[in-house]
């Protein structure tokens, strides 16, 4: 395997683990907030 075709190999699955895990970040945040609800605040 030549430097350009390593290079390019490794640039895409960097690139597809960064989605990858930018997904599955926000994937968590979202369960966190159902699990957690954001309660209203209450003025007296």
């Amino acid at each position: 395997m030549d430097n350009w075709s390593f290079g390019l190999t490794l640039m895409i699955v960097g690139m597809g683990g960064t989605m990858a895990a930018l997904a599955l970040f926000a994937i968590l945040m979202d369960l966190i907030k159902r699990v957690f609800p954001v309660k209203e605040e209450q003025k007296d």
